[in-house]
């Protein structure tokens, strides 16, 4: 069996992205404060709260889109010990 990884673009933001993830695992709180430190902006309180119109801003949609990618990929390898170099594909639209 194949693994593939795929990832989205902008225009896939939505308010609330993210937040069950990093209600349920540690991995991705961990990638969303760090966003949030590199930025020297609360991003994941945007993507958690809203509002719709300051999310789909470039500025914003697409370090969410990243942050909830990385926050994927890194809940994947330490919670279940599945990295992104067992995918034997790869894929994604515009920043994805």
């Amino acid at each position: 069996m194949s693994l593939a990884f795929l990832f989205p673009g902008q225009g896939s933001q939505a308010v609330g992205m993210g937040a069950d993830l990093a209600a349920a695992f540690a991995p991705a709180r961990e990638v969303f404060q760090e966003v949030d430190e590199a930025l020297g902006q609360k991003l994941s309180t945007l993507m958690r709260e809203g509002p719709e119109d300051q999310l789909t801003l470039t500025e914003n949609a697409q370090p969410a889109l990243m942050a909830v990618s990385l926050a994927v990929i890194r809940t994947l390898e330490r919670e279940f010990g599945v990295g992104i170099e067992r995918a034997a594909f790869v894929a994604g639209h515009s920043l994805g």
